[in-house]
């Protein structure tokens, strides 16, 4: 169930026969609902092979054109294909409920499965991850991408108790690192899940880049909207916003505001919008959920081109 879905479209203003990308395809729940709203034609993006491949099911005529990359890539790719620049653009951060699902993908602890959590099926998986880095490496990944106060214990826990295949096994080792007693509301074993796939992935660094990709990509008049689920990923896209619309911090007499020559690339910065009461009771995935939304100036996007 795609997560403040009717909060997306109607920050993207869809108008008949424009042109979106969903820069996250997943499940396809935002691609049905733009072109139910009138879009003419939708660009996916996702880098999971599986969600590719599914796609043609779902829109199986022209009005979906699906394509294996990372969103990182969008103006690149779209520039390569001759679509130039699009109306909206659409990006629902982190894993997909898909892969959460599916416990051969080693994304979620709820079913044992393999250590894997590679959204794009390629590369090092978790387990050799795992197995291969040292205690402080792992401690700082647990630190930075999970928030986990208690992340040098179970750094040290983890080397301890390798080889370690399985995510019953991971979550377990977990659990015990950190004093975790059943009933407790929050499973510490989700940040630690959360820690290592951001960092398999490169999610942070694939973020920062894509939203300049999507800066690029986007015809003046076009709308931004981003769906995030934890601070780190909000971060990102506030500040992002914040620097592109130069809604920069107001000075003081000490240190005067430091005026941005820079013509702002985004306008009517939204205030951010979270799940509503009957969202939240009907998909907990939207619990942790935030929306921030923008329109595209005409002025020229900052820097180059990621290569």
């Amino acid at each position: 169930m795609p997560v403040l879905i009717d909060e997306v479209v109607e920050a993207l203003a869809i108008a008949q026969a424009e042109t979106f990308v969903d820069g996250t395809f997943g499940a396809g729940g935002y691609t049905l609902a733009m072109l139910a709203a009138g879009a003419g034609r939708v660009i996916g993006f996702d880098r999971d092979p599986d969600a590719v491949a599914n796609a043609a099911s779902l829109v199986p005529d022209a009005r979906l054109t699906m394509i294996e990359e990372r969103f990182s890539q969008m103006d690149r790719v779209l520039a390569e294909r001759g679509i130039g620049l699009v109306d909206g653009i659409a990006l629902d951060i982190g894993v997909s409920s898909m892969q959460l699902d599916q416990a051969e993908r080693g994304f979620s602890f709820q079913a044992d499965g393999p250590l894997d959590m590679r959204m794009s099926r390629s590369g090092e998986t978790a387990a050799e991850w795992l197995n291969e880095a040292d205690e402080a490496e792992i401690a700082r990944i647990l630190r930075d991408y999970g928030e986990e106060p208690r992340a040098r214990s179970i750094a040290r826990a983890i080397v301890a108790a390798r080889p370690i295949e399985r995510t019953s096994e991971l979550a377990a080792i977990v659990r015990r690192a950190a004093g975790f007693r059943a009933g407790q509301k929050s499973d510490p074993a989700t940040r630690t899940f959360q820690a290592i796939r951001i960092h398999l992935n490169a999610e942070l660094d694939e973020l920062e880049q894509g939203l300049a990709a999507a800066e690029r990509s986007l015809k003046p008049g076009g709308r931004l909207a981003v769906v995030t689920f934890h601070s780190l990923e909000d971060r990102i896209v506030k500040r992002f916003l914040r620097d592109r619309s130069g809604a920069t911090p107001g000075g003081s007499r000490h240190r005067p505001t430091i005026v941005d020559p820079v013509e702002p690339t985004f306008m009517r910065v939204a205030k951010p919008v979270a799940g509503s009461e009957r969202e939240l009771a009907t998909n907990p995935r939207a619990r942790s959920a935030k929306l921030r939304s923008a329109v595209r100036t005409s002025a020229p996007a900052r820097g180059g081109r990621v290569q």
